[in-house]
């Protein structure tokens, strides 16, 4: 279908817009009830436009579709299409908050045309090449699995419910397997992973961008072994893996971390700390600090000389930062979640003296301690 061609479902007639930008086959779809008005009611905006932001235009991929391209695209597509329509025309996005789609997405699930006018920062008036510099500017990388997606969605991914549910397995069996090197994935908080886990295990909470940060960390075709605290949370991971392509859950552990336990299996652990002790230990202690956020959210403000290295390039980026892995180092993101990941990461590059920083930077800002806006240091 073509821009401007329409659909009649029931009483509903659904019209194509085209409105390149975050790719360039995006489109939106309006929604028109002719038994209550000629005018579009409702508006599918898909990738193009979000409550509170607006699509990234530099997942396209290709020849001539840089993100500058894009962006200037997304630019027309909003002022020539989406804005001309009424502002009580409701809109509803393809994601919300959660996802690498767009920069600020808002955990609200529907807005209006006016709303968005009013409150997006990407809609306010401007030129178009102000508005491509800006939202070209300071990115979120771009999860690894996305390109991967890409193609799995081009040539038809399989239906969930055909994907066979993992199977309960011993503690023995889950060693084996680690040992054979499968992925040994623990979906739990990062305060339960913190108190005893599998060691070797990477830790990706489902209270978090769980799938988001499991497509970034895990390689697409790794067997996975789930630690859960239960049968549900197993179901959970699982789907949630499948949206992002990863399929190869094989198994569970049966009972969970105290099953492991119960079974003599060394487990390994990783203190939390509140910023407060965080505080008392830069005063007493040889100590490297290292915040896992992205770098524009490290140079808004950090822990003084804490050094920035990105959860998704963390593995790659510990030797050229010089980080020690027998130095007592303590794990920093914006509020606890990447930085458990980030614990359970270096573990596994041999760090034994680490540390959790739960409440993150958000707690130490609130908290009215120092804050650092110097380039990657160390104290």
């Amino acid at each position: 279908m073509h821009d401007g061609d329409e659909l009649l479902i029931g009483k509903v007639r659904l019209r194509i817009l085209e409105t390149p930008g975050h790719t360039p086959e995006s489109i939106c779809i309006l929604l028109l009830d002719s038994e209550t008005s000629d005018q579009p009611q409702k508006v599918l905006t898909g990738d193009t436009l979000f409550i509170g932001d607006v699509g990234r235009p530099d997942l396209a991929g290709g020849k001539g579709f840089t993100a500058q391209t894009m962006a200037a695209m997304m630019y027309d597509s909003l002022h020539d299409k989406l804005l001309r329509l009424d502002d009580a025309v409701e809109v509803h996005p393809a994601h919300g908050a959660g996802s690498m789609c767009g920069k600020n997405l808002s955990s609200e699930t529907s807005s209006t045309i006016g709303k968005q006018r009013e409150f997006n920062y990407a809609l306010k008036p401007m030129s178009k090449e102000a508005f491509v510099a800006m939202i070209t500017t300071d990115l979120p990388e771009a999860p690894a699995y996305f390109s991967k997606d890409a193609e799995i969605n081009r040539g038809g991914a399989p239906a969930l419910e055909t994907l066979p549910r993992p199977q309960a397995l011993s503690a023995q069996a889950v060693s084996d397997l680690a040992a054979l090197g499968h992925v040994v994935l623990d979906v739990r908080q990062a305060s339960d992973f913190g108190a005893g886990h599998v060691p070797g295990s990477i830790n990706i909470g489902l209270a978090g961008q769980f799938a988001m940060w499991a497509g970034s960390l895990i390689p697409l075709t790794a067997p996975i072994v789930i630690v859960a605290e239960s049968a549900e949370q197993v179901d959970e991971a699982a789907t949630r893996l499948a949206r992002v392509g990863i399929e190869n859950v094989e198994g569970f552990l049966s009972g969970g971390i105290l099953a492991w336990d119960s079974g003599k299996f060394p487990v390994a652990a990783v203190p939390q700390i509140t910023v407060a002790e965080l505080l008392a230990l830069t005063a007493s202690e040889d100590l490297q600090i290292v915040d896992v956020r992205r770098s524009v959210e490290y140079s808004s403000g950090h822990v003084p000389g804490a050094i920035n290295a990105p959860l998704a390039s963390l593995r790659e980026s510990t030797a050229t930062l010089g980080l020690q892995p027998a130095i007592a180092t303590a794990v920093i993101c914006a509020g606890g979640y990447r930085s458990s990941a980030a614990t359970s990461i270096l573990q596994q590059l041999g760090f034994s003296d680490l540390l959790n920083v739960t409440g993150g930077t958000s707690a130490w800002i609130s908290a009215g301690y120092e804050v650092g806006n110097e380039t990657n240091a160390r104290i």
